[in-house]
């Protein structure tokens, strides 16, 4: 099986060889209307994932070294020493840590948002992504909990957050907002994997099928026999259809929980009721960000991944990140006016802190990165459509939105109503250990894409057999069927 070229295929099932030149625009702009034949996408998926370049193994390296030194090995020093060596203190007792676990649950609601809402709206283009956006939800929901842990400091004590019967009567101190940071992340990771195994059922069998030695032993474990009968597909369908109507509360819950932890305080900034839409629409903008880029990497560096990621998905996303920019803007001003026009001398205070002290550059970054540069070049179909712009204006929403964590937290701590315990916050090992989630969260996609296929062949040709082009005198339209 050689790579996918358009040229050298052979018409498949369906289209006919005098078509005109509207209907072949049509079928090249949009994967839905050019459907090949299940065995060949299958081969193309499993092709993707067994071909490997030693530029894969040289990035796999690096990534290993920086997750072992960055994230084990400083978290073992860490251990060792105390968090004395970290640079939370008073009034900054929240830093990076808390930061990073507020961004990494933000980046996991793209999976669900992109997976189950536009699931039960139908959104077509939806299909080839799905997975993709799934896997960011399962992996940056480890890398919250790897951050929430850091922040406990004696992590071996981690148990005394679970309610379980014991002898010393210990119960968690619901007063403390890592109890329900645990809840939250403990729910939505455990409801977010099962929602990713579903549909990865079919793709499963069908590695296990064309694959042979511990490979084959592998799909076949996880795969759980699945053979594609009848009852099997419509079990499988009643279930995703449930976890996709009950995932979507979860997911608005889990960020509104996150930002009770801020707003359930009396402190200047925090104690505002916009603080749930406001942390749930960031959520969405960063994790649309981090969706978009991932798409670019994918696309670019595996094989065949351009017949099936296509620059009418960029463009369909593209649209969505500057909604989302647009109703994170408005949240954000809403929460600033308000606060500007009714708070007390200390918001003000910190108000001033933000946009003027020694941090007011970030501030302003935040403000260019989530809301001017996406505006400046989204609005445009051609721009948001190319790969490499989107990548480029995805990365600076999360930088932006990682600016904006980081002003809520840390900064936004350094200003209370006690003047003489003000003092900045200056991160100490806190820097590699947040590298070394960030290389951990891509290599254990690298990982994935070498074991799973990342492109649920079974729901793209399921769209496909649902388009057809048909012809009403001199138009061509798109027809969709409804599939049972």
């Amino acid at each position: 099986m050689t790579g996918y070229n358009k040229k050298e295929e052979k018409a498949p099932a369906g289209v006919h060889h005098h078509e005109s030149h509207g209907e072949e625009h049509l079928r090249e702009q949009h994967l839905m209307l050019d459907p090949l034949p299940r065995g060949q996408m299958n081969e193309m998926v499993m092709e993707s994932m067994h071909e490997t370049s030693w530029k894969f193994w040289v990035v796999f390296a690096i990534l290993s070294v920086i997750v072992a030194y960055g994230l084990f090995f400083s978290w073992g020093k860490m251990i060792a020493e105390g968090l004395g060596i970290a640079g939370v203190n008073r009034p900054s007792y929240w830093g990076i840590f808390l930061v990073n676990t507020v961004f990494w649950i933000g980046i996991s609601h793209a999976g669900t948002f992109i997976s189950a809402i536009l699931r039960v709206f139908r959104a077509e283009f939806r299909r080839p992504f799905t997975r993709a956006a799934e896997l960011m939800t399962t992996f940056g929901l480890v890398q919250a909990g790897f951050s929430i842990f850091m922040h406990m400091g004696r992590v071996w004590l981690f148990y005394w957050l679970l309610p379980y019967p014991n002898e010393r009567m210990l119960w968690p101190n619901l007063h403390s907002p890592l109890s329900w940071d645990l809840i939250a992340i403990t729910t939505y990771l455990l409801s977010s994997t099962m929602y990713l195994f579903l549909p990865l059922i079919p793709d499963l069998a069908m590695a296990r099928d064309r694959s042979t030695g511990w490979r084959k032993t592998f799909y076949k474990v996880l795969a759980l026999g699945f053979r594609g009968t009848e009852g099997e597909w419509a079990h499988l369908r009643n279930a995703m259809n449930i976890f996709a109507w009950a995932i979507i509360p979860v997911m608005f819950s889990v960020h509104t929980i996150v930002s009770w932890d801020f707003a359930a305080a009396t402190r200047p900034g925090w104690n505002s009721s916009i603080f749930g839409p406001y942390f749930v629409i960031g959520a969405l903008h960063s994790g649309m960000g981090a969706v978009i880029m991932v798409l670019a990497v994918v696309r670019g560096t595996m094989k065949n991944m351009k017949y099936f990621i296509r620059p009418e998905h960029f463009d369909a996303i593209g649209k969505l990140m500057l909604l989302i920019s647009m109703g994170w803007a408005y949240f954000f001003f809403n929460d600033y006016m308000v606060q500007w026009y009714g708070g007390d001398k200390w918001t003000h205070q910190l108000l001033h802190f933000h946009e003027e002290g020694p941090m007011g550059w970030m501030w302003l970054s935040m403000l260019v990165f989530n809301i001017v540069i996406p505006w400046a070049v989204l609005w445009n179909r051609k721009w948001r459509s190319t790969p490499w712009i989107v990548f480029i204006v995805g990365l600076l929403i999360n930088v932006g939105m990682w600016f904006e964590r980081y002003i809520i937290i840390p900064v936004s701590l350094s200003i209370n109503r006690m003047p003489f315990t003000w003092r900045l916050y200056h991160p100490g090992i806190e820097i590699p250990l947040g590298i070394g989630t960030l290389a951990f969260f891509i290599l254990l996609y690298m990982a994935a894409s070498r074991l799973i296929p990342l492109v649920p062949v079974w729901e793209v040709q399921e769209g496909q057999m649902a388009h057809e082009l048909k012809k009403f005198g001199r138009e061509t339209v798109v027809s969709v069927s409804e599939l049972e």
